[in-house]
């Protein structure tokens, strides 16, 4: 499912026009990627959890040449899925 795909199906169980339901997919992103940004998490209960991790710097391989390289130190957003959310998948 892409992103208009989403938006159709927003509008549809909310019971809103298309145009708001982008609205609103629009400014839930923007503002879960504000907040982790800001180095905050974000918890829907029962969906799940965005956070940021860190990750260490590190030394690794060219696969071309074999050759060692530095990889920087970096963060990651990550997702947790919630239980509620697990159970639906695996039912």
């Amino acid at each position: 499912m892409n992103k208009s795909e989403l938006v159709v199906k927003i509008a549809e169980g909310a019971d809103i026009t298309k145009a708001s339901a982008g609205r609103v997919l629009d400014s839930l992103i923007e503002t879960v990627t504000t907040e982790l940004s800001s180095g905050g998490e974000v918890a829907i209960v029962g969906f799940g959890t965005y956070k940021v991790n860190d990750r260490a710097a590190r030394t690794g391989r060219n696969p071309q040449t074999g050759a060692e390289l530095q990889i920087a130190a970096a963060k990651a957003p990550v997702f947790k899925a919630g239980k509620a959310l697990k159970d639906a998948v695996n039912c």
